[in-house]
């Protein structure tokens, strides 16, 4: 081989050499890459699950307090079914007459009082059973009687909410209204009183021989 020949294959080896750094560079650079968007992959997607994991515990914590709220309801063990006090429906009253008698023409600062006998009360359903026996009895001088004996069972009906048993309510009665004191302004105009006595007993079902209407003195009085 002559050394013209020899120059150009080692010149040849030179440069082939010398490219196969960069195509290793290249296959580096590519396999890094690769992994990186591994990696990045597996980050969001263990974010999407950390993120959607509250949501599904909240969607299930607001289905129980759906689900509480309309046990409540269904058996009145709520706080706005609990039994209101004498004081609770005194107020409620006062409050409701206090907005319609001001609403009224001639009639201004107006206070009511009601006094109310006492609480609400529940009434209860019950299955009724009757019974009736007659019963014949001979006495010594040939003669015949019937005794007739009825008796009248009544269960309290009672439905198991949970680990308690609760009895089943039919209605509820509002309590009675002892009276009704109006004080207010215009109160002294006759036409006006009798308005305010007619709203009275119509608002709160109770005759007109227990409301009270007297007019409110001045500053001047």
């Amino acid at each position: 081989m002559s050394d013209k020949e020899s120059n150009k294959k080692k010149s040849f080896l030179a440069r082939l050499s010398s490219s196969d750094p960069p195509k290793k560079n290249r296959k580096l650079a590519y396999v890094i890459l690769l992994l990186a968007a591994g990696v990045f992959v597996m980050l969001y997607g263990n974010f999407q699950s950390s993120t959607a994991k509250p949501d599904a515990v909240e969607t299930k914590s607001s289905g129980d307090s759906q689900q509480e709220k309309e046990e409540v309801e269904t058996f009145g063990s709520g706080k706005e079914k609990q039994a209101r006090t004498i004081s609770d429906y005194e107020k409620k009253y006062e409050a409701e007459l206090t907005d319609v008698l001001e609403s009224m023409i001639g009639v201004d600062n107006v206070q009511v009082f009601v006094n109310v006998d006492a609480t609400e009360e529940k009434v209860y359903e019950h299955n009724t059973v009757n019974q009736s026996q007659t019963t014949e009895e001979n006495d010594r001088e040939g003669g015949t009687r019937n005794i007739e004996d009825n008796s009248v069972d009544q269960q309290l009906v009672i439905v198991r909410n949970g680990d308690k048993e609760q009895p089943v309510v039919v209605k509820t009665l509002k309590p009675d209204i002892r009276g009704v004191l109006v004080v207010a302004k215009g109160a002294d105009n006759i036409k006006v009183k009798k308005s305010v006595v007619d709203a009275v007993t119509r608002v709160l079902d109770v005759p007109s021989h227990r409301v009270a209407v007297t007019p409110k003195k001045t500053k001047g009085d």
